[in-house]
């Protein structure tokens, strides 16, 4: 099965999230289902702003063409 998050992002999002002392010593037996359900809705968000801003990129770069 292939990786969907890296373990870098695991960590970087626990500690964003404020959890990150619970994994520093790479156990995550003690996280909550509730924290790995905010790091999964963290993720979506942080993908879908990625493709975002990516889109608007790719579409200021071609609007700079058709005008």
């Amino acid at each position: 099965m292939a990786k969907v998050m890296s373990e870098k992002m695991k960590y970087q999002l626990a500690n964003d999230l404020g959890f990150g002392d619970k994994v520093a010593d790479h156990d995550w037996s003690d996280v909550t289902t509730g924290e790995v359900g905010s790091m999964v809705r963290e993720a979506i968000k942080r993908g879908e702003d990625a493709m975002v801003q990516k889109e608007q990129a790719t579409n200021g770069i071609s609007n700079q063409y058709t005008k």
